[in-house]
């Protein structure tokens, strides 16, 4: 037990790292799932396509081997670097990867919130003239993230877990890191598992129950 508690000071940094890699991520993730769903609902035929191929070569990618194609492939290969700094430039590299797979799964949550709005909206919306961009950032999406909040929820919960497999990126900072380095010194692992699961049980919990209120409270009437 003293040992843990010698070595909990470095589980907490590796959560918090978890915490900062999911942040960034969920940020960056909203934002290209946004234009990705703008891409495939865009009237033009080669946006739709390139939208289209990006989701479904990147959704069907395993999270492992793009990260490790980020670190390995992106930095190592073709010098891509963001950061001197390895920890940074290693920070940055995996949530660039969480950020470009999420996305995808951001894109399709909202593309389905679009299904929901009634087609005689943008049509009401290109009789006063409006644009595709405009009915699109006025109108459309407005009711689609009302419509789709719960399962955003779920996309950003998922994220958070998968922010565990960072150390596939060579990323040597986080809490799965962490952890095995705690159970190479000291032997112990029950404990420690229970405690890390208990900590993300502790942020993903109220983030589902958040979402689920936020959707009924907002939700469109139809």
């Amino acid at each position: 037990m003293d040992e843990l508690i010698r070595y909990a000071p470095d589980l907490a940094r590796g959560f918090a790292v978890n915490m900062q890699l999911a942040l960034a991520s969920a940020v960056l993730s909203l934002i290209l799932g946004t234009v990705l769903v703008a891409m495939r609902v865009s009237p033009t035929p080669v946006l739709r396509a390139a939208g289209a191929a990006y989701v479904n070569i990147v959704r069907n990618t395993p999270l492992t081997l793009l990260l490790a194609f980020c670190a390995l492939g992106l930095s190592d290969k073709m010098g891509l670097v963001f950061s001197q700094n390895p920890s940074t430039n290693g920070f940055l590299l995996v949530t660039m990867g969480l950020s470009l797979y999420t996305a995808t799964f951001v894109c399709e949550a909202l593309r389905a919130g679009i299904n929901t709005v009634p087609f005689g909206q943008a049509e009401a919306a290109r009789a006063i003239g409006l644009t595709f961009s405009q009915s699109l950032r006025l109108i459309i999406l407005p009711q689609a993230f009302r419509a789709v909040i719960a399962p955003l929820g779920s996309v950003m919960i998922a994220m958070i877990k998968n922010t565990t497999v960072a150390v596939a990126a060579g990323y040597l900072a986080d809490v799965a890191f962490a952890m095995k380095d705690t159970f190479d010194k000291t032997g112990v692992s029950i404990p420690i598992f229970i405690g890390i699961a208990l900590a993300f049980m502790a942020v993903v919990l109220p983030i589902g129950l958040f979402t689920g209120w936020l959707s009924r409270k907002l939700a469109v009437a139809r």
